[in-house]
């Protein structure tokens, strides 16, 4: 489509938009009423709100649509993820400008239901209206059938773990910064993060006494548990691999590749602790302990560089 929103109006636009997300069977009445409907048949609803704003979260010169269609859905459905839960349903308020175009809209909702897709939630609402710069805001509810697993559950002992790639965002962040475009790998990682969705609730089966969405950046978020447990975290530098491609984007900007891993965010990967070694599941990594004290060490020593993003 090549007419702007101003041009197809606030509800041809929700018309266009209603077709491109399809319904589970979970949903009693979606999009069109003043309220959806769910059924929830077991366990706990869990529920998380998100925001996404043009210019401090995304640049639509950065990012295909569908991309930030992607990322804007894999923010939310990984807070619940965190949970040890699984997203089931979606509301997406969009403000964006009068003369942007319908195709940018519909090819942002068409990324934002694929990703949803993915862990078989479903769009089931949402809001339009006009601003100076496109922003999205997203709820999103999900359902644990065991105990959530929160952020205060860590206890001295523990060991600490990690589900997903780390860092390769943040390597592609540092690269657009600088307007360039590869390695292409670790561009396509920020525009399309890859959360590890099934690692939340196997995680929450298997024990987990703690466990959070690295979305800010690990080591900042390693504080939020740390901090909510009363317990201090110690990271582990020889724990991680460091990939080819943060190597290689380390070398050009004079940067060490670790940096990325351990204050990067936006790849959505999980941080949990659990009793013991042994109870850790498959896939996770093993990236240090729980012990007494206050906040996040590494190797035992204060970290020096930039522990994640901040908003204000």
């Amino acid at each position: 489509m090549d007419e702007s929103l101003g041009e197809i109006g606030e509800f041809g636009l929700i018309a266009e938009l209603t077709k491109l997300f399809p319904q589970g069977e979970h949903v009693l009445v979606g999009p069109g009423d003043d309220a959806a409907v769910l059924r929830v048949r077991t366990g706990h609803v869990v529920v998380s709100t998100d925001m996404m704003v043009e210019g401090r979260h995304f640049r639509r010169d950065w990012a295909p649509a569908a991309d930030i269609g992607h990322r804007a859905a894999a923010a939310n459905l990984s807070d619940i993820n965190a949970m040890g839960g699984r997203a089931t349903s979606l509301t997406v308020a969009l403000a964006a400008p009068a003369d942007l175009p319908v195709s940018w809209a519909l090819e942002f909702a068409k990324g934002f239901a694929d990703e949803a897709g993915l862990v078989g939630a479903s769009v089931v609402g949402g809001d339009l209206t006009q601003a100076d710069q496109v922003v999205v805001a997203v709820t999103v509810i999900g359902v644990c059938t065991v105990s959530p697993v929160l952020r205060s559950g860590a206890q001295v002992g523990d060991v600490v773990a990690l589900a997903g790639r780390q860092g390769w965002a943040a390597g592609g962040l540092a690269v657009l910064g600088r307007g360039f475009r590869s390695p292409r790998v670790l561009v396509e990682a920020y525009r399309r993060p890859e959360p590890p969705y099934d690692a939340g609730g196997i995680a929450a089966e298997a024990g987990a006494t703690a466990m959070i969405d690295v979305s800010d950046g690990l080591v900042a978020d390693a504080g939020h548990v740390a901090t909510a447990s009363g317990v201090a975290i110690d990271l582990h530098r020889a724990a991680f691999e460091i990939p080819e491609p943060l190597h290689a984007v380390g070398a050009a900007l004079g940067a060490d590749p670790l940096q990325f891993i351990l204050g990067g965010g936006d790849d959505h990967a999980l941080l949990a602790t659990f009793p013991d070694v042994a109870s850790v599941p498959d896939g996770w990594l093993v990236v240090g302990g729980v012990g007494d004290g206050e906040g996040v060490t590494v190797d035992g020593d204060a970290f020096e560089g930039p522990s994640g993003w901040t908003h204000f």
